[in-house]
Order: structure tokens, then sequence, then C-alpha cells
């Protein structure tokens, strides 16, 4: 990662607020791999537009959805909707999220 870009991967760095980055670093999540960051920066993901991605099982697709979701829902002050496979994961995701 060039050095000028390197803050991206901080999660510090996407304007989330502080009780958020608590909870993603009492997880142990303080940074983002380089894919995670570029699918973030991508054309216009972050104003809404459609964002296709795809990697390996326990990759960390879902931390950037997460973001996504996150940044779009505090900023429009709308609720959105996240649609998982499986009532286990579905379930767990709603303990984190609260």
């Amino acid at each position: 990662v060039p050095e000028d870009q390197a803050d991206k991967l901080l999660l510090a760095s996407w304007g989330l607020p502080k009780a958020v980055l608590e909870k993603y670093h009492s997880l142990g999540v303080v940074r983002m791999f380089e894919w995670q960051a570029e699918c973030l920066t991508l054309g216009q993901v972050l104003e809404g537009k459609n964002l296709v991605y795809s990697a390996p099982t326990s990759a960390g697709k879902t931390l950037v959805a997460e973001l996504l979701i996150l940044k779009r829902v505090l900023e429009t002050r709308k609720k959105a909707i996240f649609i998982l496979p499986f009532v286990s994961v579905a379930k767990e995701k709603k303990c984190y999220l609260q």
C-alpha cells in the first residue's frame, strides 16, 4: 500500500462513530485488508451505488458490507436490510449489530 493510502486500511479513517469503532476493536478488528479498502473506494460505492465482489469464505466480505451499511444508515438516517444466508448467521449479526 502506498504510504499516502496506508491510513485507509484503519477503520478509524472511515468516519465511524466511536462506539462502533470500540466494538470492532474489542473483536480485534482495527484495520482492513487492502482489497476491502479498495472495495470501499471503487466508483461511487460510498454514495450508494452497487458493488459486486467475491472472495473465499472467511476472507472478510461481511466487514465490507457492514461498513457500507453502517455509513449509509448513519448518513441518511434511513433503515437498511441486511440479508444473510443462514438463521444462525442472522442471529449472530443481530446480537453483534445491536
